[in-house]
């Protein structure tokens, strides 16, 4: 059996990030990160936005070179998948049957894109948006798609379309819901992006349901929706949420529901072990102390270093502030804070002017921003979310008074 101090299962940003900050707090044990993909750890968000659109090479992804973790003597088992976990004799058991004996385990493994279920779901030509390879795939089939359809208004729907779009596709947005970005954001930043969508050709159709899948030779042909129209496609791109990858875990005994259940620590209820990134479900100051996960590389990172500290004795909490991005067409959405549950959403600037601010209150607390091409609101307006500042709303709406001046 291979003997290790910290296992590290997922080679994403938050398995990345534990890695390095061991290194940097001065952890001299042994580390190894396990990945089930073949890549060294790289950058997601990209895989979307700039890696689809051809802007940006693989290498340019990548969080660190190779020669970096070979200098820190960190291990790498890449193309390798933990399928059993073994609490009690502390050891992993991996697909390729390698048993690796650990001290501390940390679980950073994401998810795993959630999937249609209706007929037609297995036709060649439906992707999802997680992985290189998934994106390579899309890219390898592209000089055959006339048209391709989205199914899923959440942000990796929106900035797959936008990319789409630029690249000269026909492209259709379905969405279930009565507007995108539904769960996420409120109606003035859901209408705008809406209106943006369509100003670049892309038919954006709300409120409307797939019933099934059609193809001619294994490969998709269109989208049908439970109206009983058929919206022609040669690719359908699904971007409808994540589930995350613990069962491994949970089959171990550790507590969770939709995810893994850490503690302000990270560690989970297994001895020893300690979950992050898009798979913990952690009790967030920022959601009134409710236990979610959060799908962000801020996160990931956030608890990763919380983790890393805790390993090496010098115990630290994650309490950070909650921020994330959407780069789509010339639009660079900046978010601070976590709207879900406000009464309030304040627009400061006009929309019109591509350049304005959502601001979201809860009892009169300021709980979260939506900033569009507004760098300056997104910075100022985070010390507003971190003290839950009570500011007068017409006072907030006023985009000629700097948010620094409110704090």
């Amino acid at each position: 059996m291979i003997e290790q101090d910290v296992v590290i299962v997922g080679a994403g940003h938050g398995g990345a990030q534990v890695a390095v900050a061991l290194r940097q707090a001065g952890f001299g044990g042994s580390v190894m990160l396990v990945g089930d993909e073949p890549d060294l750890p790289y950058e997601r968000p990209a895989l979307s936005k700039e890696y689809l659109a051809g802007d940006k090479g693989f290498e340019r992804l990548l969080i660190r070179p190779q020669r970096f973790w070979e200098e820190r003597d960190i291990t790498m088992r890449l193309g390798e998948r933990v399928v059993a976990v073994e609490p009690d004799a502390h050891r992993v058991v991996t697909d390729t049957g390698a048993a690796i004996g650990y001290r501390h385990l940390v679980w950073a493994t994401g998810g795993t894109p959630r999937r249609l279920s209706c007929e037609g779901s297995d036709l060649t030509g439906i992707h999802t948006v997680r992985s290189r390879a998934d994106v390579d795939r899309m890219m390898a089939e592209l000089s055959r798609v006339d048209q391709a359809v989205v199914i899923g208004g959440g942000y990796i729907g929106l900035e797959a379309a936008a990319v789409l779009a630029k690249l000269g596709k026909r492209v259709v947005l379905l969405e279930a819901l009565d507007r995108v970005l539904a769960r996420v954001a409120g109606e003035a930043l859901s209408r705008f992006y809406e209106d943006e969508h369509r100003a670049h050709g892309v038919d954006v159709r709300l409120g409307v349901a797939v019933g099934h899948i059609i193809g001619s030779d294994g490969q998709v042909t269109g989208v049908h929706l439970v109206d009983g129209e058929v919206v022609a496609a040669q690719m359908v791109i699904v971007g409808i949420g994540i589930i995350p990858s613990v069962a491994a875990l949970t089959e171990a005994g550790a507590a969770g529901s939709n995810g893994v259940l850490v503690d302000a620590q990270g560690r989970t209820s297994l001895s020893d072990v300690f979950a992050v990134g898009d798979c913990a479900l952690h009790a967030n100051a920022f959601a009134d102390g409710a236990a979610i996960r959060l799908e962000s590389v801020q996160n990931a990172n956030d608890q990763a270093v919380a983790v890393a500290r805790t390993i090496v004795g010098q115990p630290a909490e994650y309490k950070a502030v909650p921020w994330f991005w959407s780069n789509q067409y010339d639009l660079k959405l900046q978010t601070v804070g976590l709207s879900g549950g406000h009464d309030t959403a304040i627009v400061r600037g006009t929309p019109a002017n591509r350049s304005f601010s959502v601001i979201y209150l809860k009892n009169g607390r300021v709980v979260a921003l939506d900033c569009v091409n507004a760098v300056k609101d997104y910075v100022q307006g985070r010390k507003l979310v971190e003290a839950a500042a009570m500011i007068d709303p017409v006072r907030l709406a006023d985009s000629g008074t700097p948010l620094k001046e409110m704090v």
